[in-house]
């Protein structure tokens, strides 16, 4: 294989959404992108690990295979790469919003496994130091956000059938200025509409806890047909 180009600028002028909102994403989650931003939807382009993926076209793409994604129209640029984990072996994960984390926020984290057969008791840590013991119970809130509030988390909990269980490390920044993002409403996960972004618009995503639905045909998985070229950019 050819040297790879990197797929991304310190500014973006596109974007890249992803449902359900919250990091890591995994792909038992049924991960959706969406790329938003200057250009014409017909000529989105996208990759994965830096090579072409997928049908150009396409402004939505569901992911089907784990790596690091990202988008690109004409004139605009690339968006921030993404990265999809595949959820093998992990028998817990451990997600937060993926969406900046500000002083005073109310915040979620939530400790999931795949098959959805967490028993009744799970323990959220901070940097290593337990801070609660939840009885039918999966989600920490952290309300109001406060800057100690920063560090590694982690979530041990007890699977019917494997026994007590952790997760792998997820860190939380909290940031004591609100940043200069503009914050339009992100596509509805039933339809995966698309809205029109300005030029200076920065990264952002928006919290959701809703389970999103396969996406219909407007929004291929793996670009539909034409698959992934046979080299780089």
């Amino acid at each position: 294989m050819g040297t790879q180009r990197h797929l991304w600028q310190s500014t973006p002028k596109v974007v890249m959404l992803w449902e359900p909102p919250w990091m890591p994403a995994v792909l038992w989650d049924r991960v959706t992108l969406t790329c938003q931003g200057l250009g014409t939807t017909s000529a989105t382009t996208w990759y994965k690990d830096g090579w072409h993926w997928g049908q150009q076209g396409h402004d939505c793409l569901t992911v089907t295979e784990n790596g690091t994604y990202s988008c690109d129209r004409p004139g605009s640029g690339l968006s921030p790469p993404m990265r999809v984990l595949d959820g093998e072996g992990d028998w817990l994960v451990l997600q937060v919003p993926a969406r900046p984390l500000l002083e005073g926020d109310r915040v979620t984290l939530r400790c999931r496994d795949r098959w959805n057969n967490l028993g009744h008791w799970v323990s959220f840590y901070h940097e290593e130091k337990h801070l609660v013991q939840l009885r039918n119970g999966t989600e920490l809130t952290l309300f109001p956000l406060q800057l100690h509030h920063s560090g590694r988390y982690r979530c041990r909990g007890w699977l019917t059938d494997r026994q007590w269980v952790v997760s792998a490390p997820v860190t939380v920044t909290v940031h004591s200025e609100n940043p200069t993002v503009s914050t339009p409403t992100p596509p509805h996960p039933a339809t995966h509409s698309c809205s029109k972004m300005s030029a200076d618009t920065k990264f952002f995503l928006s919290l959701k806890t809703h389970p999103v639905p396969w996406p219909d045909s407007n929004c291929p998985g793996k670009g539909g047909g034409s698959g992934a070229s046979s080299g780089p950019l």
